[in-house]
């Protein structure tokens, strides 16, 4: 075989190991190896979880008795906002540093039943707010294609987990754009589900009306498995929904070309126009389109997911959760606890409690809201007449680390082109679509799908023939 096994997609290590040609243990092996090669320097796992070899044994023991599972011996990395019974969790924050799960996630059991094994906790930015992974409690992680830039975020870790081969796939969650934007700057495919497929049960919440758990692969075929084996209804979680295999009839995407004017990246924008050729020697039909309110999406997500984040952390308050730092009084007592929150979670902190104060909540939070509906009659409109929209995944190339960091808004612009799939609730692709040469290395670039509501099967058999699965 000319691939490491650390190098396998998930679905040539399934056939392997169904054929017995190879054992978990031998692929967990090969990752763990892999990791301590590079994770001392990508600072993508933040802990590698010390019983993933026993896992591996016990699931060739069970595959020798004759029973199987949808990812039986088959090694995940999953971010660190995602519970595991009995596992540190931490956001990547100090204020949660050394908590254990109590339970799985929804997800978690899931994948658990398919007999997946979790090799470790990636990196993340804290509590997910960030586009970098430079706001972590525990280091930033690096980009496996230039360790001087960043694999994006806030699931950067998965990414670069992924992307160095430490692991077969990951888990991470989208919020505004968290799995697709590290994923089109790692070279990987990121899916940000349909609002409810996949149950929000058991991670730590960002923004409840945005996050989403997304699989992010090194191949479409491996998303589309790990998407079918966790989605679907959860009574633990009422805003789940059932899950149908929809395929489009036709062949049409838009480009809203409008909003593709400014700030973009030049070879962002020239591999986008390649993709967009190679699209139509497909079969596709490539049109634009108009989406008016998109220009709002941007500012209406930092409002809401402000507003949801200051209402989901304040439970943080080393009373009823987090580590508590004693003072000299209560209020002291909170104070010192919440001094443990990072800059970027302080700033949205403060951010979100302001759009939701007395005489602002109808100024900025009541008319994001309002505004968020008007962006979603433009894509059902959109709709109509195209199966797709097609936009880049981020505006530019993974960017240096320490850039854009005491930049907000420069660092909030890189998620110009995901945030409207986490505002209308709507599912989003990211695929691997070339690379830019920037300081004399090659640094992905993705292009971004967006469908309508559970279009997901269609996405993945558009990110096939995209990619050329269909041949594999």
């Amino acid at each position: 075989m000319s691939k490491k096994l650390n190098e396998l997609y998930v679905i040539e290590a399934k056939k392997l190991l169904e054929k017995k040609e190879i054992s978990s243990v031998d692929i967990v092996n090969a990752c763990i190896n892999e990791i301590k090669n590079r994770n001392e320097s990508l600072n993508a796992y933040l802990e590698v979880f010390d019983d993933c070899l026993d896992s591996a044994k016990a699931a060739d023991t069970s595959r020798d008795m004759g029973n199987d599972g949808a990812l039986l011996g088959i090694p995940l990395a999953i971010k660190d906002n995602i519970l595991i019974k009995g596992k540190k969790v931490s956001a990547a924050s100090r204020i949660l540093e050394g908590y254990r799960a109590t339970y799985d996630a929804t997800a978690i059991k899931r994948l658990k039943d398919g007999g997946a094994i979790f090799l470790g906790r990636t990196n993340m930015d804290e509590f997910a707010m960030g586009g970098s992974t430079e706001n972590s409690g525990f280091g930033v992680t690096k980009n496996p294609f230039d360790e001087s830039r960043v694999p994006g975020g806030s699931s950067g870790g998965s990414a670069s987990a992924l992307a160095s081969n430490m692991t077969l796939a990951a888990l991470g969650t989208d919020t505004g754009g968290s799995v697709r934007q590290p994923a089109s700057f790692c070279g990987i495919v990121g899916l940000k589900p349909t609002y409810g497929a996949i149950s929000r049960y058991g991670i730590i919440a960002m923004g409840s009306s945005l996050d989403q758990i997304g699989p992010m692969t090194k191949t479409v075929g491996d998303a589309e498995l790990i998407y079918k084996i966790i989605s679907g209804r959860d009574e633990l979680d009422s805003t789940t929904i059932e899950i149908k295999e929809s395929k489009t009839k036709n062949n049409k995407i838009g480009v809203p070309w409008h909003f593709l004017n400014e700030g973009i990246d030049k070879d962002v924008l020239e591999n986008f126009k390649l993709s967009l050729k190679k699209l139509e020697s497909l079969g596709y039909e490539v049109k634009e389109v108009e989406l008016p309110m998109i220009k709002y999406s941007l500012p209406v997500y930092y409002i809401i997911m402000g507003a949801e984040s200051s209402t989901n952390l304040s439970r943080y308050d080393g009373v009823r959760y987090g580590k508590r730092m004693e003072g000299n009084d209560l209020m002291e007592d909170y104070t010192n606890t919440r001094a443990l929150f990072g800059d970027e979670v302080k700033r949205r902190i403060l951010l979100g409690t302001y759009v939701l104060s007395a005489g602002y909540y109808d100024a900025y939070y009541e008319k994001a809201i309002l505004v968020r509906e008007e962006i979603k009659k433009d894509f059902a409109k959109v709709f109509e007449e195209v199966d797709f929209i097609a936009t880049p995944t981020a505006p530019t190339p993974a960017f240096k680390i320490g850039e854009k960091i005491n930049d907000p808004v420069t660092m909030y612009l890189a998620d110009i082109f995901t945030t409207p799939a986490n505002i209308t609730g709507l599912p989003a692709l990211s695929l691997p679509s070339g690379f830019s040469k920037v300081d004399d290395k090659k640094l992905p670039l993705g292009i971004q799908f967006t469908g309508p509501t559970l279009s997901e099967f269609a996405l993945f058999e558009l990110g096939k023939k995209f990619l050329g699965e269909e041949n594999v």
